[in-house]
């Protein structure tokens, strides 16, 4: 159903071979509008649709979704191809939207018109129609004031729309509606085909154990070998390599879906989904996966503690962070252990964030990992779709550029990575280098808190500030108070004795069952060549054998100037 007229987009059909003899054709008749626009009528484009034997026909046989108006078997038809088959959904008139009449006569093109309107999704729409000509027919099929009439002039909300502007005979050679062709679908069934037909789709992970196993073996992945699931580091990580769909380039835009459920654990745990890129990295997590962590470049803070693999170097980039996600206490698993009058838990855990800014599309294949820390030999069961979106841009050769400069997020817990718990007595630095073919950079950065009792860092409110060449470039305290609106998801947490559960209390930046999504800092006063970036946080002391930790992601993105 149409709703504003602006966005018709013009419609003229092509013809074909017909076999009968030209005079024992039936007449054809084309039926042009001009748009109206803001009350206007435009010069310049318009659309236009045929008539020919009782039949209106609004697209080109080359749509993706073409529709008709059958006045012969009175009803609308929409046509759709989705896996190479052709559906079809007929909408008999009588179960059209009924209109409202009144006197409201208004000469188009010589003709008499008569007023009706229609109102839908709060949209009013006004057409003026004529039962005198011999084409039939509407530019919105769904507003047809009758079966005998052709719709001259429509308004949407008084404002924009189209009116007719000539009405000729026309010879096409050939008129195609191949209705008995298609399967019939119903109407909620059509709706859903169009919107899958706009958009690819790759399933990543189908409903995939993440839990802690010792006994489980380190995958032996090849940089040959694809669409395999491979379960590393005790299980806390499955990987993939992918192949991305045809035609996809950089102008796409792509989210990433996931879904996530208890298969045991209580808790919440931080999650991660992220991205490998063999070709960027001599030394990489992907041969460290299937060998030792030994292998990483090492940070030392000034108390000699280790952090292995969170900087970029010269021949190192850390995992490419996608998506930063919480899991629930134990939705799915804990519901029926938990029943709690007028509590309807979830089922299930849903994430989907926009990723096109860090996600590369260059590449036709790409190693994808989603890691969860977690001790619970049930742990979770995730999924992870990919869905690639076409761009509105007709210019599809943009560049991207897309480096991961430092990752905190310990993927690698069960391999004996360290927490990023340096902050409290160092800082994050390292060399930032901005090319010069690099427009609009910016850096794209996530951070969340940790250290889970009352003066821990994940209850306390932090502040973080990014210095390049010792100037402060961002300066946030991140914080989420909205923890409570994910009460449901969240079975297995703790109740306290003044009514607050432990998944309603505010957190450094995330929630238990919700994403992190970054924050996203312009660097266009950065000048291109070297810097020195320093990420200080204000992370508060150890207590006993508790520790605050932060787990924070930097990626340097931007167009690159070909030229």
């Amino acid at each position: 159903m149409k709703k504003a007229v602006f966005i018709i987009v013009s419609f003229l059909l092509v013809g074909q071979i017909i076999a009968a003899p030209k005079d024992q054709q039936s007449k054809t008749y084309k039926i042009e509008y001009k748009y109206i626009r803001n009350g206007q009528v435009s010069e310049g484009q318009k659309f236009s649709f045929l008539y020919s034997d009782g039949v209106a026909y609004l697209s080109d046989e080359q749509d993706k979704i073409r529709y008709y108006i059958d006045f012969n078997n009175k009803q609308n038809v929409s046509l759709i191809k989705y896996n190479k088959q052709l559906y079809k959904k007929l909408i008999p008139f009588d179960s059209l939207v009924k209109p409202e009449f009144k006197d409201d006569a208004e000469n188009i093109l010589g003709y008499n018109c008569n007023y009706a309107s229609f109102s839908s999704f709060s949209n009013k729409i006004e057409i003026w129609y004529t039962n005198k000509t011999k084409p039939k027919g509407s530019p919105y099929s769904s507003y047809l004031p009758d079966d005998n009439s052709l719709v001259m002039k429509v308004l949407v909300n008084g404002g924009n729309g189209i009116i007719a502007d000539t009405i000729f005979t026309t010879d096409p050679e050939k008129l195609d509606f191949p209705v008995e062709e298609a399967i019939q679908i119903n109407a909620a069934e059509f709706e859903e085909m169009k919107i899958l037909s706009r958009y690819k789709k790759l399933m990543v992970f189908d409903n995939e154990q993440i839990n802690f196993d010792p006994s489980i073996k380190k995958g032996e992945s090849s940089d040959t070998t694809t669409n395999i699931v491979y379960h590393f580091s005790k299980g806390s990580i499955i990987m993939k390599k992918i192949v991305l769909p045809n035609d996809v380039n950089n102008e796409w835009g792509v989210f990433a879906k996931l879904s996530c459920k208890s298969n045991g654990d209580a808790y919440d745990r931080t999650g991660s989904v992220f991205m490998i890129n063999p070709d960027k990295s001599v030394k990489n997590i992907m041969s460290v996966l299937r060998d030792n962590i030994s292998q990483l470049p090492v940070f030392t803070d000034n108390s000699s503690k280790k952090y292995q693999g969170i900087m970029a170097t010269n021949n190192y980039e850390p995992p490419l962070e996608l998506m930063r996600f919480f899991t629930t206490f134990g939705v799915n698993h804990f519901n029926t252990l938990r029943e709690i009058n007028n509590y309807p838990w979830d089922e299930i855990a849903e994430y989907k964030q926009d990723i096109s800014m860090v996600m590369p599309l260059e590449n036709d294949t790409l190693w994808i990992g989603v890691f969860i820390g977690n001790y619970d030999k049930g742990g979770h069961i995730v999924s992870l779709e990919l869905d690639f979106y076409p761009s509105f841009k007709e210019d599809d050769s943009t560049r991207r550029y897309i480096k991961s400069l430092f990752n905190t997020v310990n993927i690698m817990e069960m391999s004996t990575q360290n927490y990023g718990r340096f902050f409290n007595n160092d800082t994050l630095r390292l060399e930032l280098e901005i090319p010069e073919n690099l427009n609009n950079p910016q850096l794209i950065y996530t951070t969340t808190g940790h250290g889970g009792w009352g003066n821990g860092d994940e209850f306390n409110q932090t502040l973080n500030e990014i210095f390049i060449d010792g100037e402060s470039v961002f300066s946030i305290i991140p914080w989420r108070t909205d923890c409570a609106t994910y009460r449901m998801l969240n079975p297995a947490s703790g109740n306290f004795g003044n009514g607050l559960s432990s998944s309603d209390l505010s957190r450094s930046n995330w929630c238990p069952g919700t994403l992190t999504p970054p924050y996203i800092i312009n660097l266009n006063n950065i000048t291109s060549g070297k810097h020195i970036l320093e990420l200080v946080i204000d992370q508060g002391p150890d207590e006993g054998n508790s520790f605050n930790h932060w787990s924070v992601s930097g990626i340097l993105v931007g167009d690159l100037n070909e030229k």
